[in-house]
């Protein structure tokens, strides 16, 4: 199908580079017909490849710190002014952890660090969402997905304080679905992917060991992000009007899967 997004406007945050989820879904949204803004941290934006997004599909940046209130104030107005009319979706793909980043082991986790974690990782979607509703800024019908995983669920040892902050991010997204959804029908669900080869994903220790495996675990093996975009842009399009308040796995089936054969056969050959 194509034109699911045509007429749509939108907000898509975190595209760092190519290699980004977010990056992914700018492009499909893109050549669905909507147009939208870019936007990142300023900090962020200086190590990415953001610019050369923007040039490829049509669209401007908004530099925002999803943490500052006063930032998606001004990223709100200034993306309606630019797009012409209000929003009907918004992509959050923002995620943090300075423990993770300085390898420091989840049950000595440094509390403060901690925090910024759940600041910049979670409570940045309640902020923009509570600052979208204050301004009326999101079309009813709207749809707003954020990118998750399920260690949200189960244990991963390596996912360490983020496992946490992403239960916080889905329960928001739960709880804020609702009140957003009983007053303006808009629509919020978050996304469990795959381990996926992005900048923030292969930073993680061990990373690559467990991508094998999850591979090996899933009956589709796992989901890029290409088609991690096809999905969000699914749940942008009016096809999915009546999804809200959703965690979606997208993983090739590896959440409902206890073991696979192929991980069998090889326990077997050891």
């Amino acid at each position: 199908m194509h034109n699911l997004l045509k007429g749509k406007r939108g907000i898509i945050t975190g595209a760092l580079d190519q290699n980004s989820i977010a990056w992914k879904v700018a492009e499909k949204a893109h050549e669905q017909g909507a147009t939208f803004v870019l936007t990142n941290a300023p900090i962020a934006m200086r190590m990415g490849e953001i610019n050369a997004l923007a040039e490829k599909t049509g669209s401007q940046i908004i530099p925002a710190d999803a943490t500052n209130v006063d930032d998606l104030a001004n990223l709100y107005e200034k993306a309606q002014e630019i797009l012409g009319g209000k929003i009907d979706f918004v992509l959050h793909s923002i995620g943090m952890s300075v423990n993770i980043r300085k390898n420091i082991p989840y049950t000595e986790s440094n509390y403060d660090y901690f925090m910024k974690g759940i600041d910049v990782s979670a409570l940045s979607l309640h902020k923009m969402l509570s600052v979208a509703k204050k301004m009326d800024a999101i079309n009813e019908g709207g749809s707003v997905v954020a990118l998750t995983y399920m260690a949200a669920q189960r244990t991963y040892p390596f996912y360490t304080d983020m496992a946490d902050i992403k239960a916080m991010l889905e329960s928001i997204a739960r709880s804020f679905g609702y009140h957003y959804g009983v007053e303006k029908k808009v629509r919020i669900n978050t996304v469990s992917q795959s381990p996926t080869k992005t900048t923030a994903g292969t930073g993680i220790k061990g990373f690559g060991d467990f991508y094998d495996y999850a591979d090996s675990i899933a009956p589709l093996g796992n989901a890029d992000a290409e088609s991690c975009a096809d999905y969000c842009i699914t749940l942008f399009s009016d096809l999915t009007r009546m999804v809200t308040m959703q965690n979606l796995f997208h993983d090739g089936g590896y959440s409902s899967t206890g073991v696979s054969s192929e991980i069998m056969e090889r326990l077997s050959a050891e």
